[in-house]
């Protein structure tokens, strides 16, 4: 079945956790949520799997990742890979994110997206805050970012499976993983002018967030993003991220909260 034949996912509940869950899921809190989303944010990669148009065979590939303003996560794919021509067939797959780290790989958090992969056409309003966005994530896409066998594709979840570690199983659906706000299309608007003024004037305070409330430690941290639960920093190949408490309402709270949170890191009251 072609892709554009299959049903679409456009109702938010799809994919809630079912009733009758098995008791090792755990009900879905905001702990949860909160860690599904921010593995989803902080992911500069993730491997993608897709059904072989050949046999329907499962295929597993790595790609590269950053998110739009509400979370959905974008990649940016070649026509000539074998995963993208799977995609065109079959628009279902799924995404893997979250690095391990010392010890036991198991025992550290991740998040597997069951999702639909849609291509960002040409005439997308969003495609320039999509590449921009992208590009301050993985700023050396800029060498192909332009090839016309690239393009770049959402994938919008469908439902998720998060292991937080041993024992912490939760079952979430869109709504857990993607920012409902009135206040997105403002903050999209001023996004890019925020955050190259930040660069300019304040690249001392955009480094004390990211060294210390994000505690990312030392370096030439950068803001890559914003969107109305925090602010993500890239340094190199590093990613961190600094959660707002309360999440922004509206565009309007963007400056006052960036003043206050260098107040908190300066240590001045």
């Amino acid at each position: 079945m072609a892709a554009s034949d299959r049903p679409t996912t456009d109702n938010p509940e799809v994919g809630s956790a079912p009733a009758d869950r098995p008791q090792t899921i755990r009900p879905t809190d905001d702990e949860a949520r909160g860690l599904a989303r921010k593995l989803m944010r902080t992911a500069r990669y993730g491997g993608l799997a897709v059904l072989d148009p050949q046999d329907g065979s499962p295929f597993v590939s790595r790609v590269a990742l950053a998110t739009e303003m509400d979370g959905t996560p974008v990649m940016l794919v070649s026509t000539l890979s074998q995963h993208t021509r799977a995609l065109a067939d079959d628009r279902r797959c799924s995404l893997l994110v979250g690095e391990p780290g010392k010890g036991d790989p198991l025992a550290h958090p991740r998040l597997s997206i069951v999702a639909e992969a849609e291509k960002v056409d040409a005439g997308d309003p969003a495609l320039a805050d999509i590449r921009r966005r992208y590009l301050a994530r993985h700023p050396k896409a800029k060498l192909y970012v332009d090839f016309p066998d690239f393009a770049f594709y959402r994938v919008r979840p469908v439902r998720a499976n998060l292991n937080g570690g041993f024992g912490k199983a939760y079952l979430l659906s869109p709504r857990d993983l993607l920012v409902e706000s009135a206040g997105l299309a403002g903050l999209a608007a001023m996004e890019a002018g925020a955050i190259a003024h930040m660069h300019e004037d304040h690249l001392d305070a955009v480094q004390l967030y990211a060294e210390r409330l994000a505690k990312a430690g030392e370096g030439a941290w950068l803001l890559s993003a914003i969107d109305p639960e925090g602010l993500d920093f890239v340094d190199g190949d590093k990613v961190a991220r600094l959660v707002f408490s309360p999440p922004l309402e509206s565009a309007g709270d963007l400056r006052p909260r960036l003043v206050a949170l260098a107040k908190q890191a300066r240590g001045v009251e």
